[in-house]
This record gives structure tokens, C-alpha cells and sequence, in this order.
């Protein structure tokens, strides 16, 4: 049996999408998103309605991580294989879908000492000198990572020194052996819509309460990891015309670096998804039964 999964840009409609599937066939969906592992946010994170695996399966200041998604996620993914149900992975996550869908190994462990050495060499010479430093050996992880993320940058400079990176290369994440056979699509939607889909959300998102979510959600101790859900500090600091313009300007480049993603991957079944989402739930299962991996309905 095969595994399904779905990739695509925020508001590309995955999560709809993967839900008509489930209508059509014995499914069982696992979430690849990093922020949808999260209990509290709902709104803020999309989390869809239909039951998922890996979603809200962890508390607010809860520190997560690849490693710990990725041992859940296989496990979700091999028990629906046990019970004779598709595994329909959907995310937009990058790494967090190549974790689900392969054997991704961690970078090693620092040393205490190492860690410790790192970060008062980060608070002696400043943000600035720092990430110049780590420019000179990591550059690739050096562009991904914000000169006053004293966390990340501490962490590419362990790594830098004993010859990782903190961002192995796409092609590394990407290289097509899956635990499974394994499908996978990406969901095409012009840039126009797909704007005017963010646009709307953002503004669904308000209506449905999203700034109470967020004021309830802050009342208590949030991770380091957390904090990075998108939405999140805009809604705390402005006001919400403010809030809503810097979301969707936020949400929009994230988009544009989640298609980016889509032209790397090998293998990838591009398949419309401006029109209704059972549509694109038929093609994909015709796909999948033209390949001889599903059985018929």
C-alpha cells in the first residue's frame, strides 16, 4: 500500500483537500505542519476539522522538535499501513513532511561545554559579529537564520564547528528514498488566488476570534518554538488593521518560500488546485489508481 501526501502553500487548501480523500477512501490523515502540533491556537494555525494525527498533541510551552515529530509521525503512518488504511501525510512544513515520509537524521548532540563556550561568545560580540562569524562557516545556514535569533545562531555555530550544518542542503532533505512507496503531490494555484485566498483567511481568522485565542494563549508560559507561529506577535503588539496587513504580508512571503520549496522536490505530481477541493481529490486518487497503488473505490 501506498502512502499519499500532500504539499503545497498555505491557503493552497490541503488540509480540504485531504479531507475529500479521506470521504472516498479508507484514509487516515497525518499533519506534517510545525505549528499545527500545538493545543491553543486553532484558529491562528488552521487546524482542520476533520480528525488528524499530530494535531494539538502538544501544550503551549512545550519545546518541539523534528526528532520527537518525526518518531510520531512514523508511527501514525505505519499503524494506518497495519490497518489496511492509506496514510494521507499533509503539510506545508517542508522538513516536517520529509520527516514523516523518511528516515531524516538528526545532527548530533552538542557537548555542554560546547554550548556554553558558543553562547558567551554570542553575548560578548554582539548579534551583529556573531552571525558575521557564522557567514564565514555555515553561509548557507547564515542567510536562513536572524542575527538576534541567539538560539539558532548559537546552535549553527556548534554545528559549523564539527562540519554540520544547521540547514543541510534541499537536495539532502529531498533526495526521494521514502520509508514507503509514497505519492506525492503539490497543490498548483496561480499567485493571484492564491493572495486573494490569503487575503480572506486572514480576515476569517479575525471574525472567528482569533485575537481572544491569542490573549488566552499568552496568559501562559509559551516555547521558544511557539513563539514563531505566524500571527502571533503581530496580533499581541498592533492593532488589528495593523495586525491583519502585516499577517497577510507575512503570510504571503512564507507562501512564495513554501513554492520554492515545491520546485525542488523529485517526483512531484503537480495537480490544479484553483477549483473545488473534491475535485482535486478525485484527480489525485485517479493518479494514484493509474499507478497501481490504490485500490478501487
Amino acid at each position: 500500500m501506498t502512502v499519499l501526501a500532500i504539499f503545497g502553500p498555505t491557503a493552497s487548501g490541503k488540509s480540504a483537500v485531504a479531507g475529500e480523500i479521506a470521504q472516498r477512501i479508507p484514509a487516515e490523515l497525518v499533519s506534517a505542519d510545525s505549528m499545527q502540533v500545538y493545543r491553543g491556537l486553532p484558529i491562528l494555525t488552521a487546524q482542520p476539522e476533520r480528525p488528524t494525527h499530530l494535531v494539538a498533541i502538544w501544550e503551549l510551552d512545550h519545546e518541539a522538535s523534528v526528532v520527537e515529530y518525526q518518531a510520531l509521525a512514523h508511527r501514525a503512518v505505519d499503524e494506518a499501513l497495519e490497518d489496511g488504511r492509506t496514510p494521507v501525510v499533509v503539510g506545508g512544513t517542508g522538513l516536517y513532511l520529509r520527516a514523516a515520509l523518511s528516515d531524516l537524521a538528526p545532527p548530533p548532540s552538542p557537548a555542554r561545554a560546547d554550548r556554553q563556550r558558543w553562547t558567551r561568545l554570542y553575548d560578548r560580540v554582539g548579534p551583529v559579529q556573531a552571525h558575521a562569524l557564522l557567514m564565514a562557516l555555515d553561509p548557507p545556514a547564515a542567510t536562513r537564520v536572524h542575527p538576534n535569533d541567539r538560539r539558532r545562531v548559537v546552535r549553527a555555530l556548534e554545528l559549523a564547528e564539527i562540519g554540520e550544518s544547521l540547514e543541510p542542503g534541499l537536495e539532502t532533505l529531498w533526495s526521494g528514498e521514502t520509508r514507503h512507496p509514497t505519492l506525492l503531490f503539490g497543490l498548483e494555484v496561480a499567485r493571484e488566488e492564491l493572495e486573494r485566498r490569503i487575503v480572506r483567511r486572514t480576515r476569517e481568522m479575525f471574525d472567528l476570534g482569533v485575537e481572544d485565542e491569542v490573549r488566552r494563549a499568552l496568559a501562559h508560559p509559551l516555547s521558544h518554538t511557539a513563539r514563531h507561529a505566524l500571527g502571533l506577535e503581530e496580533i499581541a503588539q498592533l492593532s488589528r488593521e495593523e495586525a491583519l496587513a502585516a499577517i497577510v504580508l507575512r503570510t504571503r512571503r512564507y507562501a512564495a518560500y513554501q513554492r520554492k520549496w515545491m520546485r525542488r522536490l523529485p517526483e512531484l505530481i503537480r495537480v490544479e488546485a484553483a477549483r473545488p477541493p473534491d475535485e482535486t481529490a478525485d484527480e489525485i486518487l485517479e493518479v494514484a489508481r493509474t499507478r497501481e497503488r490504490l485500490p478501487a473505490h
